[in-house]
């Protein structure tokens, strides 16, 4: 029913000019669509990200958004870390330095303002 459906990722937060900040600026995601009130629309790669004001916002304690970096995973959480960004740390893997690392996987996580988390994939090349 669903396998051949484009989808997208969707962030509920508190402040919206606060989380415009961070994903133009921090992200420097390319800001695509304004045309609702109280929503952002984010290009990201191939696929949307939509930025919704809500009551409930960081309440979600699972991945909202998972990013595929590949290669570029050390360089972008580098320049994450230069922007202020402070990276998660969980003890159930191993890990060097901000990066997780579960077999082939490389794996770092980091939260936005209102503590939506969000998940970048990395490889070894």
């Amino acid at each position: 029913m669903l396998k051949n459906k484009n989808s997208s990722a969707i962030v509920a937060v508190k402040d919206l000019d606060r989380a415009k900040a961070f994903y133009s600026d921090v992200l420097e995601l390319n800001l695509a669509d304004t045309s609702n009130d109280g929503v952002l629309g984010y290009r990201t790669g191939s696929t949307w990200l939509t930025v919704y004001k809500s009551d409930f916002a960081g309440t979600n304690q699972a991945n909202a958004v998972t990013w595929d970096v590949g290669v570029e995973l050390d360089d972008i959480v580098e320049g994450l870390k230069a922007k202020g960004v402070a990276f998660e740390h969980y003890d159930d893997m191993g890990r060097q330095g901000d990066i997780h690392i579960c077999g082939s996987m490389r794996l770092a996580w980091f939260k936005d303002p209102d503590g939506n988390i969000l998940h970048l994939v990395g490889s070894t090349g």
